[in-house]
């Protein structure tokens, strides 16, 4: 008998039935694809292309180079171990002349100033006299409206500024900097403040999601295994935090913890403390704890909930009935089996604490704030968006290297949410 072959069978149409198979399932997909395309445009908008602006501005370095275009061409030809010549001064004295006029020159000295203290003044009172500089020598001039032009590591300075990327922002950002020479090396210890805040904030997340699974793990407990009419009353005071704005509940925390606070008030009553010793439990590392471990606990408590939730109790019933202590059979069969709702809670909450950054600001001081409180201090007061784009590179990128690390210990595989 002979078989009929796919391409022998036609649809009522007269097409092939193979043909009509591909076409809808290519209909399928492109309506698959339409559908997701929203979502796939939104995290392009507010996801993807933010990210590499960021990494971009990281090591973006327009300005010498877009507003001393002469200067930076003349510049190419120097060899750096003397002062420029004459013809480089010139160059200078015609950048500055052009940039007063515009008015853009400022932006030099801003990038410059970020580099090396004093340059925004050195730039812009040259500009203003060098409206006076008509004819050479150059050189005697510039020397003449301030002697730093006289300086050779003012001139490695705007050399090596003048080039479209850089790396300073990078080096600042772990407490680094060029020296007059090109080289690098550790700021003083007065300005070495970045690299203690990385430490800062990444053992204090550590802390706090610690201390959320701390807390969180037996009332997940409670909630999985009391009845459901209780465990949905408590769920939902577990839930109201989320109701209340993440402002009012630090502010109720600032009054709860200051030395005047309620807290406070109630050991001075109960004879704990005496009304000349209070606690100190605000503006430092101590209230950045308490009030952040309280916001993040419900996204601790969530992931371990709706583990817990499928884990049969025939399990722990089977090993009691072998034998085992309750200590025993928790261990040894209860716990393990929610390690993957620890594993979800504990990215949740780190990922989120190690980018807060209103909360620590509010209560946390001196001692108490985070990273990302100088990466808005830099977006938003300095304006040194270049150095704040650094820092928030190198974060994302220890968030990066920590997960792929927890992914190789633990398995990305084995978290779960429910």
């Amino acid at each position: 008998m002979q078989e009929t072959s796919a391409n022998d069978i036609k649809t009522a149409d007269g097409v092939s039935l193979r043909v009509s198979q591909q076409r809808s399932i290519r209909r399928n997909k492109i309506k698959a694809f339409l559908l997701v395309a929203p979502l796939l445009a939104f995290l392009l908008v507010a996801f993807v292309l933010p990210i590499f602006d960021m990494l971009q501005r990281s090591v973006e370095n327009p300005e010498v180079a877009t507003y001393m275009p002469q200067t930076t061409v003349a510049l190419e030809s120097w060899d750096g171990n003397e002062l420029p010549n004459e013809e480089i001064y010139a160059a200078l004295v015609s950048d500055l002349q052009i940039g007063a006029e515009a008015r853009n020159i400022g932006k030099v000295a801003s990038r410059l100033n970020y580099e090396k203290s004093g340059m925004r003044s050195l730039i812009m009172k040259s500009a203003r006299k060098s409206k006076r500089i008509t004819e050479g020598p150059y050189k005697d001039a510039m020397a003449k409206v301030d002697k730093r032009w006289m300086d050779i590591g003012t001139w490695k300075l705007i050399e090596r500024e003048s080039s479209p990327y850089t790396l300073s922002y990078y080096l600042n950002a772990v407490d680094l900097r060029y020296d007059d020479n090109g080289d690098i090396v550790a700021q003083p210890e007065y300005l070495q403040i970045y690299t203690s805040l990385f430490w800062r904030t990444l053992y204090m997340s550590m802390a706090i999601t610690f201390l959320c699974l701390l807390l969180g793990y037996p009332v997940a407990y409670l909630l999985a295994n009391l009845p459901a009419k209780k465990a949905n009353m408590l769920m939902i005071l577990v839930l109201l935090p989320f109701w209340t704005s993440l402002l009012v509940r630090t502010a109720t925390w600032i009054a709860i913890l200051q030395q005047q606070g309620v807290l406070n008030d109630l050991m001075v009553g109960a004879g704990v403390l005496d009304d000349d010793n209070r606690i100190q439990m605000i503006y430092n590392q101590t209230g950045t704890l308490i009030a952040m471990t309280h916001i993040l606990l419900p996204f601790m408590i969530l992931p371990l909930y709706s583990v817990m939730k499928t884990i049969s109790p025939s399990y722990v019933r089977a090993a009691r009935s072998m034998g085992a202590p309750q200590a025993l059979a928790f261990r040894r069969i209860y716990f393990p089996q929610t390690l993957p709702g620890i594993g979800a809670g504990s990215i949740l909450v780190f990922i989120l604490s190690i980018g807060y950054y209103i909360t620590p600001a509010l209560v946390g001081g001196q001692t108490g704030t985070f990273i990302t409180n100088f990466i808005a201090y830099h977006m938003q007061t300095s304006l040194n968006w270049g150095l704040a784009a650094a820092i928030a590179s190198i974060l994302l990128v220890v968030v990066m290297v920590l997960y792929w690390l927890y992914n190789r210990l633990v398995g990305v595989d084995n978290v779960k949410l429910g």
